[in-house]
């Protein structure tokens, strides 16, 4: 089990990273309200395909918990029953989490995806935590942290309620997707103390003011993500209100943070030239600072087309995952930074 931790680890990272990439094809489609309970989909754990099976019916059998829409609202079934010739309201209680009752068979089994993929990451972190305890007496350490992690999958998918409950309040949709960051940052970290530092690593130099210059640059990647999540809840009610055959005029009126977001870019783009160029000339070994310049140019790029070109197909998914990606890159340029050849020192 020691030697399989690694690999459980990684596999746990890869699935929180699809968890994320479905999260973006959810808001990408606006399938966010696909499934409008939750962790259920309409009263069934395999999501209906065809408005008919939301329908009342006469002489029909309707499981406990199970969904209809009637009358523009959403009605629980009470208990286990079959339906008679007329239809009795006693049968049933009023869903009283929202009001939101429409029924698109594409977006349900989008949100349904995510949720299942979701599922599966829960599961992939629950085994990693497992796994720790065999890392007891080697690295004792591990163990707390991953049992962290699978307090944090559980707080995240209690978010991802709080998100359908409240029809995606733009304040929870931001936190949820800080969240995930957090969850990828803790797993990297995991990962990174189980590694048998007895084997030959990479080396760095160190150098005291790059190091600093490596956490403001990821500080300035979470304010990024956080400005644009905003952002994207901003075109997700445009496109709602005008429609997506009038995604031309989605822009037209952009908020105040749209404009901070697109500055912002900027900073963050110049922050890690910086960066770049000083690992260049001071040789410090970090190969990964052009991972992300090629990640913050691509990200750039997709901003650009969005906004030009009216939000060209994937371009909102594209962005958003390349951000989660370019965070976690970072944050393992931090971890790695602690591995630094001594005798190169200056500080």
């Amino acid at each position: 089990m020691k030697q399989l931790f690694p690999k459980i680890t990684k596999t746990a990272l890869i699935l929180v990273y699809l968890v994320i990439v479905a999260g973006a094809l959810v808001r990408m489609t606006g399938s966010g309200m696909g499934c409008p309970d939750w962790p259920r989909c309409f009263g069934y754990y395999i999501p209906p395909t065809d408005i008919k099976e939301l329908m009342w019916a006469p002489n029909r059998e309707f499981k406990s918990g199970q969904v209809i829409i009637k009358d523009e609202k959403l009605w629980v079934a009470k208990e286990t029953f079959t339906t008679g010739a007329e239809y009795n309201a006693s049968n049933w209680d009023a869903y009283t989490k929202h009001d939101y009752a429409e029924f698109n068979p594409l977006h349900t089994w989008v949100e349904y995806v995510n949720r299942l993929i979701g599922a599966l990451a829960g599961l992939a972190v629950l085994a990693m935590a497992i796994a720790s305890f065999s890392l007891r007496k080697t690295k004792p350490g591990i163990i707390g942290l991953s049992w962290l992690a699978v307090i944090l999958m559980g707080f995240q998918a209690w978010l991802g309620a709080t998100v359908v409950y409240s029809v995606l309040n733009p304040v929870k949709i931001t936190i949820h997707m800080v969240a995930a960051l957090v969850i990828v940052a803790l797993i990297l970290y995991i990962l990174d103390k189980a590694k048998d530092l007895t084997l030959q690593q990479p080396v760095f130099k160190y150098d005291r003011f790059f190091k600093i210059l490596l956490w403001l640059s990821l500080i300035l990647t979470l304010i990024q993500v956080v400005l644009g999540t905003e952002v994207r809840q901003f075109v997700d009610e445009r496109i709602k209100m005008l429609g997506y055959e009038n995604l031309a005029l989605v822009m037209d009126e952009p908020i105040i943070n749209f404009y901070i977001h697109r500055s912002f870019s900027i900073l963050v783009l110049a922050m890690n030239i910086w960066l770049f160029i000083m690992n260049k000339q001071k040789g410090l070994g970090f190969a990964k600072t052009s991972w992300v310049l090629c990640l913050i140019l691509l990200e750039v790029a997709s901003g650009i087309a969005m906004y030009n070109f009216d939000f060209p197909f994937a371009s909102q998914s594209i962005h958003v995952v390349t951000a989660s990606i370019l965070f976690g890159i970072q944050f393992y340029m931090i971890l790695e930074s602690r591995r630094v050849n001594v005798s190169t020192t200056n500080i």
